[in-house]
């Protein structure tokens, strides 16, 4: 294959950019990845293919060193549903990045904007976009920007919203706005154009709006979800009174879309966002079979679901404002301001069982423990803004560093021997949850589960002292029961004495 020249992909560990990189690799360019958690690229199945440099996209020697030698740069980054604050860190974002690309030489850039009407007043999010759309492309640096509205696509959070609003609830009460029109998009068809818009001559430097064949309603298409699900037609009655907050508050309530998100996805629908010209075309031609329409987009995605093929998803990012510190790999970790649950038992089972349930902690197995108390601490997380327990796991059985799982995000995976979680929910300081099978092999398997907490300030002791007397209930019932029922699932395979 011809060597198509090499290519920087920001936001490789998100939805669009986890996607992006094989199509990149199979159309012959080389890439290059730039990610502040490098561990996370490690169970790509492209990770072997790629060259990974270690750094954050807000730094400009990172970017410098990322940059260098760079033909084309794509531009996927946002800092969607970072709270107050995040149009500034957009913007700053993008003007030292469009600075860096200028001084790198860099040929090309490529920015995935938001699909927006003219002459409105925009929604934060949109406006966000429309301004680093315009930072771009006076970056003296030749850009494309294709501008999309929702993407349909397994793990996209456009499609999730109304995936789960749509199948949770029959009957409901929407925003009047739910009869606004819309322009989806395949994530197929975004992924082609992504690819596409590298080769475009030099001398083109301007925005694409982008769009599948089908304009339809938010009713609508959810009407068109429930049929192509299988399900009944849905009742909806739209009211005057639902602000996008109140909005997003109950999107927050229904989906596994925390409020912080849902927000400015629910936002943008207070605009009609329908493409203004298909100019794209004369550039990177349709197929022949034409675009991908909405029935067709969402067959596909129902399938990726039930194959458990769905390869990235919007919850592959970190939830904004979620921490991110690594825990200590010392061996003395648990000294110093590092406070500690630590239980061991011998479980009369095989690794492989025992190993089994601990990899597939969470999501419909749950947590092994005062399910109530569980259920009310995920209801308080997200009223807080965290993500709760809904986002579930990316497969039933199989986890990989940097999965999210529930309100954890999957820090280290050792397989058959250590899982470390670290906590992404609404705490006074930072947390982790590790996981481990010790012991010879042959000999009963030891369950080692240890809790580590490191508290910020007095709120965090407090915290940690406060619910200190839980802890029986809590981690001594999760140790019990992951125990027992890695026997059970044992049962019957030790071998002889």
């Amino acid at each position: 294959m011809n060597d198509g020249g090499q290519v920087l992909v920001t936001g490789a560990t998100g939805y669009i950019g986890g996607r992006l990189v094989p199509e990149l690799l199979s159309a012959g360019y080389r890439v290059r990845v730039l990610a502040r958690h490098p561990e996370r690229i490690s169970s790509r199945d492209w990770a072997d293919d790629v060259e990974v440099f270690a750094g954050d996209a807000t730094a400009r020697p990172d970017l410098r060193r990322a940059l260098e030698g760079v033909d084309v740069a794509y531009y996927l980054i946002h800092a969607l549903g970072s709270g107050s604050g995040f149009a500034e860190r957009d913007r700053s974002t993008a003007r030292g990045f469009a600075v860096v690309a200028r001084e790198a030489g860099v040929r090309r850039i490529v920015y995935l904007g938001g699909l927006h009407p003219d002459a409105e007043r925009l929604s934060p999010h949109l406006e966000s976009r429309r301004e680093v759309e315009e930072i771009l492309l006076d970056s003296g640096v030749p850009t494309i920007v294709l501008r999309a509205a929702v993407i349909l696509g397994s793990g996209s959070a456009s499609f999730e919203m109304m995936r789960y609003l749509t199948e949770r609830l029959p009957a409901m009460i929407a925003p009047r706005w739910i009869n606004n029109r819309i322009q989806p998009i395949a994530v197929r068809d975004v992924l082609r154009y992504l690819v596409g818009a590298a080769s475009i001559p030099p001398e083109v430097s301007r925005g694409f709006d982008v769009g599948g064949p089908d304009v339809l309603t938010y009713r609508e298409m959810m009407q068109r979800y429930a049929a192509a699900a299988g399900l009944r037609p849905r009742i909806i009655r739209a009211v005057p009174v639902l602000t996008p907050r109140l909005a997003s508050l109950w999107v927050g309530l229904v989906t596994p879309v925390p409020p912080a998100i849902a927000r400015p996805l629910v936002g943008s629908l207070v605009h009609e966002v329908v493409a203004r010209e298909h100019d794209i075309a004369e550039y990177v031609p349709d197929p022949p079979e034409g675009l991908i329409g909405f029935d067709r987009a969402v067959e596909l995605a129902l399938a990726r679901i039930r194959d458990l093929d769905v390869r990235t998803s919007w919850v592959s990012a970190s939830t904004p404002g979620a921490p991110s510190d690594p825990l200590p790999e010392d061996p003395d970790w648990a000294g110093g301001s590092l406070l500690l649950d630590d239980r061991s038992i011998e479980v009369d089972t095989t690794r492989e069982a025992l190993w089994s349930v601990i990899e597939g902690i969470g999501g419909a197995h749950g947590w092994y423990s005062w399910h109530l108390g569980w259920v009310a601490r995920g209801l308080l997380d997200r009223l807080f803004g965290g993500p709760g327990l809904r986002r579930g796991r990316r497969h039933p059985q199989h986890l990989a560093p940097g999965d999210a799982l529930d309100w954890w995000r999957v820090e280290k995976v050792v397989p058959g021997e250590l899982l470390r979680l670290r906590a992404e929910m609404r705490l006074p300081g930072l947390a982790w949850l590790e996981l481990s099978v010790e012991g010879e092999p042959g000999d009963r398997p030891t369950f080692r589960q240890r809790a580590v907490f490191s508290p910020q300030g007095l709120p965090g002791q407090l915290y940690w002292w406060a619910i200190s007397p839980f802890h029986g209930i809590v981690f001594g019932g999760m140790q019990r029961n992951i125990a027992r029922a890695a026997k059970e699932h044992g049962a019957g395979r030790r071998p002889t004495d």
